[in-house]
């Protein structure tokens, strides 16, 4: 804008937004006593058009393909290891895990952790959890619920006998495995033929989902809710969509050891295609969040934008050989661009772009 036109439009100050810009320029602008615009030696360097369009706050975070949160495993009893799984053996319903003195360890499905051996007599939760799952390996004769009668004891020396143990009609605590449903072994602790004890710890587990885990800024919070929907770049360029499943904060240790621990957000995503990543048991992804989206909307770029002296924004209206200045009220802002509502602001319309 030349100093002759600054001159002309002399009514109130206005500051010129830059995308990116440190700092904004000054301009003088407003209009005559006979309420004319610029001139056409007065017109904007540069000019651009309001479109309508979806607008996306998006923002692209690195993130990591994995398993998720592992689990460790302690051993309730004393022994000798006679049996040990490989990392990244997956085991199902009924599978025995590991074995002591040859006792199998043997997965079942259930989110309480035993905590004391079940027979006949005991009620409760976990007594329900031991039923529902003798019946899924196929053992019946008995009622489903949170009672340990005679019945779920037959059902216990079937089970037993399918083992090959010692048939007590009793579930010794240790002898079963809970967990919510399949699981990966991440890494082996005991030793094949090792002793072990009460407490100690013999592997460390995961579930068989697929899962990205990302950390952001605790100022990028927005971003992560629980069921916010996200798209997900693999290795090999191809995009999955993915949901957030949990969002919780860590805190992490400084690097400089007299520094302050810093808190993180750290978000945990699955994915909609439960096959996609095959193959990869960690790999680097990018996650896409979209924080807000706003459908229909007019834009144009945010350097369009001139701030007002007397508070708010305005763009300058380009009229054939003549300009005017018009307050607008802004939406959203994303990738550039921002949401804006005004007099004679329409779809098309052609606004100027300030040095």
């Amino acid at each position: 804008m030349t100093a002759r036109r600054g001159a002309k439009l002399a009514g109130g100050a206005v500051t010129v937004l830059a995308v990116g810009a440190a700092a904004a320029a000054t301009i003088g602008f407003g209009f005559g006593s006979d309420g004319d615009g610029a001139t056409a030696a007065e017109l904007p360097p540069a000019t651009t058009t309001v479109t309508r369009q979806t607008l996306d706050d998006t923002e692209s975070v690195d993130g990591t393909l994995g398993y998720g949160d592992t689990t460790k495993l302690a051993a309730r009893s004393g022994g000798t290891v006679t049996t040990l799984p490989y990392a990244g053996s997956v085991f199902q319903r009924g599978h025995a895990v590991y074995k002591v003195d040859n006792q199998p360890v043997v997965l079942m499905y259930g989110k309480l952790p035993a905590y004391r051996a079940l027979g006949p007599g005991d009620e409760g939760a976990d007594v329900k959890q031991l039923e529902t799952n003798l019946r899924a390996l196929g053992h019946t004769g008995f009622t489903v619920d949170d009672e340990f009668t005679s019945a779920t004891a037959d059902a216990v020396r079937d089970w037993q006998d399918d083992l090959g143990v010692t048939e007590t009609g009793r579930v010794e605590l240790g002898r079963v495995l809970f967990a919510p449903g399949p699981i990966r072994i991440d890494s082996v602790t005991a030793t094949l033929g090792g002793g072990v004890g009460p407490g100690q710890e013999v592997l460390a587990y995961t579930g068989t989902s697929r899962v990205i885990t990302v950390q952001l800024d605790i100022g990028e919070q927005r971003l992560a809710k629980k069921g916010t929907k996200v798209s997900v770049e693999l290795p090999d360029g191809k995009r999955v969509d993915g949901t957030v499943q949990r969002v919780y904060t860590v805190i992490e240790a400084s690097d400089d050891p007299n520094g302050a621990p810093e808190t993180k957000i750290e978000a945990q995503v699955s994915l909609a295609d439960a096959k996609a990543g095959a193959g990869l048991d960690v790999a680097a992804v990018e996650v896409t969040f979209t924080a807000a989206q706003h459908a229909d909307v007019l834009t144009v770029p945010v350097a369009a934008l001139v701030a007002l002296a007397e508070g708010g924004y305005g763009v300058e209206l380009v009229e054939g050989s003549a300009t005017r200045y018009t307050r607008v009220e802004t939406g959203l802002f994303a990738n550039g661009r921002v949401e804006v509502a005004g007099d004679g602001v329409t779809e098309g319309v052609t606004v100027g772009m300030p040095k």
